[in-house]
């Protein structure tokens, strides 16, 4: 399939972030007119420009390096694995977040959520869902709404599963990910479950996770940390999300599990 051009490519995103031809124009200093030749493929705009414009569009590295190529420049960012040496100094930062909120879960995910790395917290959670689904590439989602997967020990499944699909949602309206719409279709094939529908927010406030586990049940919120400034791909589609326990019963419990 021919690559789209790169008029074709900003019109997309302006209509993926709703904004008209004059809204865009307005934000990026630029004249309607000239943003309509762009469009068209009448008018080539210069790099700084097509930076500019796709910052007003909030276009995310891998896109943008899509953008130039399409007008013709070099893309900006590079992308290193994450186990580059390269990339050990950032590597290493990652490790030393996901070690420090032991005896907690922590781990860290790449754009289509598949685990690149976890804590020791993390293995005890991994004994609850089936070996096969951690099989490299370990997809958190999937593990987390498949069947065989931790689906069958949540009490508010129906709550949390929900709760991973309008985040989804958020990250494909965000970056058009092919990869991420595939993997949306997939877990919703898995359909939704009656039981564990009902409400539960941890004091109103988040969704948790609420976990039937051999010792005992565990309460957990979560928050998702990112790289503040990355000019690297990878690092700018890595995620840290660290799961807490919600009540003083669930860190209690969680201390145990670790000290056994």
């Amino acid at each position: 399939m021919k690559p789209a051009s790169l008029g074709e490519q900003l019109r997309e995103w302006r209509v993926r972030r709703r904004m008209s031809q004059m809204d865009l124009a307005l934000d990026s200093e630029i004249s309607t007119r000239h943003l309509s030749f762009i469009e068209t493929g009448r008018s080539k705009p210069s790099a700084a420009m097509l930076q500019r414009i796709a910052d007003c569009l909030e276009v995310p590295h891998r896109a943008r390096n899509a953008l130039l190529l399409a007008g013709g420049y070099a893309p900006d960012y590079q992308e290193r694995p994450l186990d580059s040496d390269e990339m050990a100094g950032m590597r290493a930062i990652v490790e030393h977040v996901l070690k420090g909120h032991e005896p907690y879960p922590a781990l860290a995910v790449d754009r289509h959520w598949n685990m690149v790395a976890a804590n020791a917290a993390v293995a005890l959670l991994a004994q609850l869902a089936a070996p096969e689904l951690f099989e490299p590439p370990v997809n958190v989602l999937r593990v987390a709404m498949h069947p065989k997967g931790l689906a069958p020990h949540i009490v508010n499944r129906g709550e949390w599963r929900a709760h991973l699909l309008e985040r989804l949602d958020h990250q494909i309206d965000a970056s058009a990910d092919a990869g991420l719409i595939a993997l949306r279709e997939e877990l919703a094939d898995y359909g939704g479950d009656a039981e564990g529908d009902h409400g539960s927010a941890a004091n109103g406030i988040a969704v948790p996770l609420i976990l039937d586990t051999p010792m005992g049940q565990i309460r957990f919120v979560s928050t998702v940390t990112i790289f503040g400034t990355p000019v690297d791909i990878t690092l700018s589609e890595l995620a840290i999300e660290a799961f807490f326990p919600a009540d003083a019963e669930s860190a209690a419990l969680l201390q145990a599990m670790a000290a056994a």
